[in-house]
This record gives structure tokens, C-alpha cells and sequence, in this order.
């Protein structure tokens, strides 16, 4: 057959080329596809009052949208004796640290001394326990000064005051020693060092006569203290 024969006038056999058939057949396919999904986007909206329900991805563990508010919002509200002992399951506070920590929460109905008396009352609320554990936290850095500087800060009976200064007193020197030693290793060749480790010292708190002990050629009148 020539060329002419196969390109002669008339209706295409679709068995003449089968790939045209099938690539016609893919191209109406699509059209199709394209209308169906049009169509049923055009009939998911057509009715506004209908529900359309959507998957939402979420991370294991997290919460619904709007679930933590609705959580905010049922919880009731923290009292103030269970706001205080949330605070003292942490560690020890004086009454007056206490206090100030809790004077913001204070509601009209609330009496703050009636808490703190119930919180004593029942041994939550120890001025004595507070000021041994501050001492125990302080003593290997600072000096008898600052600590009871600090202890005096919290309104404590002069009865404790004077109890934990007895005890840092015993310790003094050999507490300075052991900061000193961290600190320096060795003893000052030259006026400039030998000031440098007493402002030192003398800011941690230690008292001016434990300085000159451990100073050997300090002067005299840091060992007159």
C-alpha cells in the first residue's frame, strides 16, 4: 500500500494504530477524572449546613485544639495553704520569706498569718530547719559575716542568729582555708597579690582576723579584729 493509500480520504480504523486508541482512551480518562473530582467537590459544598469531617495531624501526646483551655478552665483555683506548701515541698523558707512569697496570692478572704500559723502548727513551717539549711548551703563558700547578714535578713529570733554564729565561728578558719586553698593554692609574693586574695576573702565574708591567719604577712591590724 503507498503512502498516498494510507493517508486517503475516509473514517480511521482505530485498528490501524492501537497505541492512538489507547492514548485516546487515557486522554478521555483523565477528562473524566478531572470532572468527577469536580463534581464531587461542587456536591461536598453544595450544601452549607452539611458536616465535613477532616483528619487532622497531631503528634503523639498533644493536645486537641482548644483541650489545654477547657483543662485552664475547670481547674480550681489553688489555695493559699496549698500554694504554700507547694513551695515548702521544694525547700525550707522562713515565715517572713514565706510571707512575701504569698502576699501577691492574698485574697479578701484569706487571713496570711492564720496559713502560716496552721503551716507552723503542723511542722511545715520551721524558722529553726530554715536557718540550719542555709547554713549548710552557705558554709563552704562564704564567711560567718555574709551568712548571718542573710540569716538577719529573714527576721529570725536573735536566739537562732546567735546559735549558727557560734557554729561558723568553730568553722571559720578552716572553711577560709579551704576557699582560699581553691582559689589561690599559694601565698602572696607581693603586696598587689596579697591585696588581691584579701578583698577576696574579706567579700565572701570572712572576718579580718581569719584573713591574717591565713595571710601570714598581712597587717596588723587585720589580725586586731
Amino acid at each position: 500500500m503507498s503512502d498516498g493509500g494510507r493517508h486517503s480520504a475516509g473514517p480511521r480504523d482505530e485498528g490501524d494504530d492501537p497505541f492512538e486508541s489507547f492514548d485516546a482512551h487515557d486522554r478521555a480518562a483523565g477528562h473524566g477524572q478531572q470532572r468527577a473530582q469536580s463534581e464531587f467537590a461542587q456536591s461536598s459544598t453544595s450544601d452549607p449546613s452539611e458536616t465535613i469531617y477532616t483528619r487532622s495531624r497531631r503528634t503523639p501526646g498533644e493536645a486537641k485544639p482548644g483541650q489545654d483551655e477547657a483543662k485552664k478552665s475547670q481547674r480550681p483555683a489553688r489555695s493559699l495553704k496549698g500554694r504554700a506548701l507547694g513551695y515548702l515541698s521544694r525547700r525550707e523558707y522562713s515565715r517572713a520569706e514565706l510571707a512575701r512569697k504569698l502576699k501577691p496570692f492574698v485574697e479578701e478572704t484569706d487571713s496570711l498569718d492564720t496559713v502560716l500559723d496552721a503551716l507552723e502548727a503542723e511542722n511545715w513551717l520551721s524558722d529553726s530547719r530554715f536557718a540550719e539549711s542555709l547554713v549548710h548551703r552557705r558554709s563552704s563558700r562564704l564567711g560567718a559575716n555574709r551568712i548571718l547578714g542573710e540569716l538577719k535578713q529573714h527576721a529570725l529570733d536573735q536566739t537562732l542568729v546567735e546559735e549558727a554564729s557560734a557554729q561558723l565561728r568553730e568553722t571559720e578558719l578552716a572553711r577560709a582555708q579551704a576557699v582560699w586553698r581553691k582559689k589561690f593554692g599559694q601565698l602572696p609574693e607581693t603586696p598587689a597579690e596579697r591585696a588581691k586574695q584579701t578583698r577576696f576573702l574579706a567579700a565572701r565574708g570572712f572576718s579580718g582576723a581569719t584573713i591574717g591567719k591565713i595571710l601570714k604577712g598581712i597587717d596588723e591590724e587585720w589580725g586586731g579584729e
